[in-house]
């Protein structure tokens, strides 16, 4: 089964209207017929990024769901108790969607290994160890989007891609974040499920009568799940980065950062702005606005995600699985 692009670094998508080109679209990457859009690149541009030292604790043994965010839990044993989904997501996905899915995504983008971009290949590394996980492989493509996305086909080695723009956005620490968020969606297998949030809703809207009104529920149970995968996901980069404000400032760089501002961006203030989006949405007429602003959304919007992120990392359950490692951690490891 592939999956289609977890992109759960760019800001959150909306539906796209039912008559569009085919497009697997919780990422920027689209499959569109004979038209495959590159971006430009100035002379002599390099994509470099700084080595960064393995983090001191790893979590052996580690089970995705010793990290799972409660409504990803929730959600998940929901799309489970639809009779048929399973079947109906394999009918709709064949192989031939699966290799252009593939053939779009190696064709043009570069392979990282030791010999080629050897310091990104280092943090993929580092980050699949952290999370007690094969790695897979990674791909740099060029864009003008920062984001990442990641990519499950059936019977090969799954693979991330990372965007350019986004390699020259955020530091090395947030690069390895990112990484172990899309490790997140392998480590817990939201593969099949983002698929079925693209494809399904899609071939529904072709079906005759209510078909539309279908796919029209089946698509808002869908990203209700999706939004809460992301959180999961969250929880993933910061077992790897083991410090809140490097997740955080992912999200705030991709909300509004730009390579020229970077080093002007404030963690603490963006915390603050999610507090106050808290407050002012607090009211019954408040909850009301927050809910349908969020309900076509794939993702969370970035100041909760960042409130999530910064409220698990004083949590309980955190702090055991922090313990957890420390105790497993031996001296080669630190």
């Amino acid at each position: 089964m592939a999956s289609v692009p977890l992109s759960s670094l760019s800001l959150a998508h909306r539906r796209r209207p039912a008559d569009a080109a085919l497009t697997f679209s919780s990422s920027d990457l689209s499959f569109r017929s004979g038209s495959v859009g590159f971006g430009l690149a100035k002379k002599n541009q390099r994509v470099r990024v700084s080595v960064c030292r393995a983090s001191s604790f790893v979590f052996r043994n580690l089970d995705a769901d010793d990290f799972r965010h409660p409504l990803d839990k929730q959600n998940t044993l929901i799309l489970r108790a639809i009779p048929g989904l399973n079947e109906l997501g394999k009918a709709l996905l064949g192989s031939v969607t699966e290799q252009i899915m593939l053939l779009e995504n190696i064709g043009t983008s570069v392979l990282v290994s030791k010999n080629q971009l050897s310091e990104l290949h280092q943090l993929m590394t580092e980050a699949a160890q952290i999370l007690n996980m094969e790695a897979p492989d990674l791909y740099v493509r060029q864009s003008p989007v920062p984001n990442a996305y990641t990519l499950a086909i059936s019977g090969k080695k799954p693979f991330v891609v990372l965007h350019t723009s986004l390699v020259e956005l955020l530091t090395r620490k947030e690069l390895q974040a990112v990484l172990a968020h899309e490790l997140g969606h392998l480590k817990c297998d939201h593969g099949v499920w983002l698929t079925f949030a693209n494809i399904l809703t899609l071939g529904a809207y072709t079906v005759p009568g209510l078909g539309w009104l279908i796919a029209r529920n089946l698509e808002e149970q869908l990203f209700r799940w999706l939004r809460s995968a992301e959180l999961t996901c969250d929880r993933a980069a910061l077992l790897v980065a083991q410090d809140p404000k490097v997740v955080i400032s992912v999200l705030m760089k991709l909300a509004g950062g730009s390579p020229s501002i970077a080093d002007q961006l404030n963690v603490d203030a963006f915390l603050e702005q999610a507090r106050s989006y808290d407050r002012a949405s607090s009211s019954s007429m408040g909850l009301y606005i927050r809910n349908a602003q969020t309900r076509e959304l794939s993702h969370p919007l970035p100041v909760l995600r960042a409130r999530e992120i910064d409220e698990w990392s004083r949590s309980l359950g955190y702090q055991q699985l922090l313990k957890r490692a420390i105790q497993s951690t031996t001296p080669h490891d630190v």
